[in-house]
């Protein structure tokens, strides 16, 4: 029998339901098309329908359980799950009113709807009643559910509210799509049909699943029935979106720009290096045949590659001569330091992948981790040459810039390594044919 395969299996239908109501509560905000108001109605419909399956469930878990903390579950569950449906017959009703309201084109909904309101009020009322006098149900001393003399008023509210909304969908049905006022009219009979099965089979939670596909219907119709003007809608969308995320890009390069020249400046030699750094490494990542979007990652990674030098004194970066093993500690620390502060950037996770690992040498005596060869992301091993490079090329604290071919030998001498013998063999070509110093020379 199939009522008897849903008793069996109700647990575990109510348990899918609900997952299937708070995902569907999540979609129904995102749709543009539809008013903020309907969105909201719908989605609170959702949750509502969510939350009643989970106490249903819970009151069933709870029955029987004859600890305090069982006693005041089953309770509490009961009376939420009585709550839920007197709350979702209210939305329905709600969002009825907006139909009429906009489809409808009715400057005020039918006055008999507001009654639905009252009724709400009225069953609310009775369902905190219930707790003291034992009206609807009662529990033995084995927090057993047991149906009271009064159960039968609990179907009454509801039925009134479904009676209530089915006679204003009659009066003013010739306003209403045909397919919608048909999709109301069930969600409206099938609860019905429900209850009434539900009253006469004791221990079957029917109304909550019928509820469950009555929300549904009103979920389905909202994003079919008005499919006219989605496409319309869509395209608004798309380009709203396009235009977002090119201002998003645009704001996030010139953030990452401004930072990048906020570390340069903290090193009074080192003017430009930072994009220095991420315009060549972006060419060696072109050149090894890289996509354009991994080209743009390298680029945006090397901007920031030296970020945890901000957490460096001043006083070591810009020290003349020799430093200290102390201060070279400190030095050492910037790529942890700038791991740490970019690894915040949850959608840009390439970020602090160059900042970590820039320093590391392809046979593993770099720092911090002593990665070697391959296990050194491709960032990483990108970045680390055109650094080198630059750091090379540019005038620093403790010594003058180095001669062209004495910069070309060094990286030279550091293939395989200190260096990536790809992205170090790109490097040489882009000293022979002078690229390397077009990008120096640009950057001043």
């Amino acid at each position: 029998m199939p009522l008897d395969f849903i008793r069996a299996h109700q647990l575990d239908m109510m348990l899918f339901f609900s997952g299937s109501c708070g995902i569907l509560a999540i979609m129904t905000l995102m749709p543009r098309f539809l008013s903020v108001k309907r969105r909201s109605i719908l989605a609170l419909m959702e949750l509502a329908s969510m939350a009643q399956l989970i106490f249903d469930r819970l009151s069933y878990e709870y029955r029987g359980n004859e600890t305090a903390f069982g006693g005041i579950m089953v309770r509490i569950s009961n009376a939420m799950t009585y709550f839920l449906i007197l709350l979702i017959l209210l939305l329905v009703t709600h969002f009825i009113k907006d139909l009429y309201r906009g489809e409808g084109k009715l400057v005020r909904p039918p006055r008999r709807l507001l009654a639905c309101d009252v009724l709400f009020v009225i069953g609310t009322i009775l369902i905190i009643a219930t707790q003291f006098t034992g009206l609807y149900y009662t529990f033995d001393e084995h927090n057993n559910y047991q149906r009271a003399a009064g159960n039968a008023l609990s179907y009454v509210v509801p039925f009134l509210m479904a009676l209530i909304q089915e006679s204003a969908l009659i009066q003013y049905r010739d306003r209403l799509n045909r397919k919608l006022v048909y999709a109301l009219e069930i969600s409206i009979i099938l609860p019905a049909f429900a209850a009434i099965l539900q009253y006469y089979n004791y221990g079957i939670s029917l109304i909550s699943m019928t509820l469950v596909i009555v929300v549904n219907v009103f979920y389905v119709y909202a994003l079919t029935a008005l499919g006219a003007e989605v496409g319309l809608a869509r395209n608004r969308e798309l380009e709203f979106y396009k235009e977002a995320q090119q201002r998003e890009s645009a704001m996030f390069e010139e953030t990452v720009e401004a930072l990048a020249k906020a570390i340069d400046a903290k090193d009074r030699y080192t003017h430009g290096h930072s994009t220095r750094v991420a315009m060549l490494s972006r060419i060696i990542a072109q050149e090894a045949g890289l996509t354009d979007e991994e080209c743009e990652e390298v680029y945006f990674a090397a901007l920031l590659h030296d970020v945890g030098k901000i957490g460096v004194p001043d006083n070591i970066i810009n020290k003349p001569g020799r430093l200290t093993d102390e201060e070279f500690a400190h030095i050492k620390r910037h790529p942890v330091l700038g791991n740490e502060i970019l690894s915040s950037v949850k959608q840009s996770p390439y970020l602090s992948v160059g900042a970590h690992y820039h320093h590391e040498r392809y046979d593993g005596k770099g720092y911090p981790e002593g990665l070697a060869g391959t296990d050194i992301p491709r960032i990483a091993r990108i970045i680390a040459v055109a650094d080198a490079f630059d750091a090379m090329t540019s005038t620093r604290s403790y010594r003058d810039a180095l001669e062209r071919q004495r910069v070309r030998d060094e990286i030279a001498n550091g293939l395989g390594r200190q260096f990536d013998y790809e992205y170090a063999a790109i490097m040489l070509r882009l000293i022979d044919d002078g690229t390397a110093d077009e990008v120096v020379n640009a950057v001043v």
